[in-house]
């Protein structure tokens, strides 16, 4: 798509996003970082990655094998 545009209509797209992104509120990254950090710990225990899945609520797991005779 980037190929049929112009170099002028990248640049105006380009400048568009910037002018997105100026307007965003920037926070430190001290202080997000500790609160990301709080979060995911926060929510370690609910977390099916970390603790796993019950074998009877896997949705993925194989129902039933193949039998050849």
């Amino acid at each position: 798509m980037a190929q049929d545009l112009t170099e002028k209509e990248l640049l105006k797209m380009e400048l568009d996003q910037l002018k997105k992104e100026v307007k965003n509120e920037r926070q430190m990254v001290s202080k997000t970082g500790k609160e990301l950090k709080e979060y995911i710990e926060s929510m370690a225990a609910e977390d099916p990655l970390l603790k796993g899945v019950p074998e009877d609520k896997n949705p993925f797991k194989e129902k039933g094998g193949c039998i050849i005779s």
